[in-house]
């Protein structure tokens, strides 16, 4: 505890971390398998009607983000969420690179090799268990990378000209999508056939860019509908954090900065539902500008929510299982997309003294005689548990050690 109260004397946004280590928890947990559990249950088991809500918010809808106007999935918010810490977090990492007497030229080199860094990571992510190296570019990391650079030269400047930029990426990519030629759409007739899965400006662009790469076999289309171009419009993600790090390294006062979140977050709100009732689908897959707005509003709410409690009401002591894991974001990330396999089939091995198990556990979770804690009907829970309270035992180990992994 000491340790933690230190990094917040130091000047760390402890309610960023707190906010970035619950994304990460839900996002290297795999939403604790719940999404699989939920949809093994019974259409007509008396709990169908809660464990559909569960279904629904660990995974992606089939397409159209929004659902009956301005709800959402929670698990859609995950990636918005992740992209818009990057940017709230720039203003402090390059104001403590100032204080030591970087120069602008030396932050826009590490600015450089930080989003090369990161889209090399993200397409070695998106290789994993392939013959060959898979050159796409819709891993979370490779999309920050990407568009990291952009957000860098934008912060700092007025607020006006980072308004402006972020209405001219948005209006010139929608324009570009409704003014490219779709089988079945005319150009403003039907607009919403301009954003269908796979059938887009950016499905097009796919289809030549990635098959200028060595690959197996042509490629067709993402099996998501994903596409490399998400990260133009995501830029604006990004840059709104952005703007709200630089909110909040203001001298204003906390509870000033807290409305001005939340009016903020209004306005995307009203913006992007109007936008998505009009001229441009909410899709997270393809990351409409309607989705940028839309989804803006939730991050913003969500960050004014943990400075609230966190910042301005001073409730700190309760966010350090949170912390621990936001202070290392990414190692966490590698960790569950690189080591989460190999450590449930350990836990397996090692909680497989079945004979010994308890008679309360194997009443509890449903498992036979013989079978360990990690097998039985709840195993997708069990496992995927089991694997994030490993990782979170490794992160508690760094922080103590004030080992904090960056790029």
């Amino acid at each position: 505890m000491l340790l933690f109260m230190a990094e917040t004397k130091a000047g760390r946004l402890v309610s960023l971390d707190a906010y970035r280590g619950l994304i990460m928890l839900t996002l290297a947990s795999g939403a604790f398998g719940l999404h699989a559990f939920a949809a093994s249950v019974p259409a007509d088991s008396p709990r169908a009607g809660f464990w559909h809500f569960i279904w629904f918010h660990t995974d992606h809808p089939e397409w159209i983000s929004n659902v009956h106007h301005i709800g959402v999935s929670y698990w859609d918010l995950i990636q918005p969420a992740f992209m818009f810490m990057v940017g709230v977090a720039m203003p402090f990492s390059y104001a403590k690179r100032i204080s030591r007497g970087d120069s602008y030229g030396q932050m826009a080199l590490h600015a450089f090799f930080r989003s090369i860094l990161l889209v090399l990571l993200g397409v070695f992510l998106q290789s994993t268990n392939m013959q060959q190296t898979d050159w796409t570019f819709v891993n979370v990391l490779s999309q920050i990378g990407l568009g990291y650079m952009v957000a860098f030269l934008l912060m700092g400047r007025h607020s006006a000209v980072q308004i402006l930029a972020g209405l001219a990426i948005l209006g010139g990519y929608w324009y570009w999508f409704v003014h490219t030629p779709v089988p079945g759409a005319e150009s403003m007739q039907h607009f919403a056939d301009h954003f269908g899965k796979n059938e887009n400006a950016a499905a097009f662009f796919d289809r030549k860019f990635l098959n200028w790469f060595p690959r197996p076999q042509p490629f067709q289309a993402n099996p998501g509908g994903y596409t490399t171009l998400n990260f133009v419009p995501s830029i604006v993600t990004m840059l709104l954090g952005v703007m709200a790090g630089e909110l909040l390294m203001d001298k204003l006062p906390g509870r000033e900065k807290l409305a001005r979140l939340i009016a903020a977050g209004l306005l995307c709100m009203i913006l992007g539902v109007a936008a998505g009732e009009t001229v441009c689908p909410i899709v997270k897959k393809i990351w409409t500008p309607s989705w940028v707005l839309f989804s803006g509003a939730y991050v913003l709410w969500m960050l004014a929510a943990f400075y609230l409690i966190v910042d301005v009401l001073e409730w700190k002591r309760w966010a350090l299982p949170l912390v621990v894991l936001g202070v290392n974001s990414i190692l966490l990330y590698l960790m569950s997309q690189l080591m989460r396999p190999w450590i449930e089939s350990q836990l397996d091995i090692h909680f497989a003294m079945r004979n010994l198990t308890p008679g309360w556990i194997e009443r509890t979770l449903d498992i036979q005689r013989g079978q360990s804690i990690f097998d039985g009907p709840y195993q997708s829970i069990t496992r995927r548990t089991g694997a994030m309270i490993v990782f979170w035992l490794i992160c508690l180990w760094l922080y103590l050690q004030r080992t904090f992994i960056r790029i």
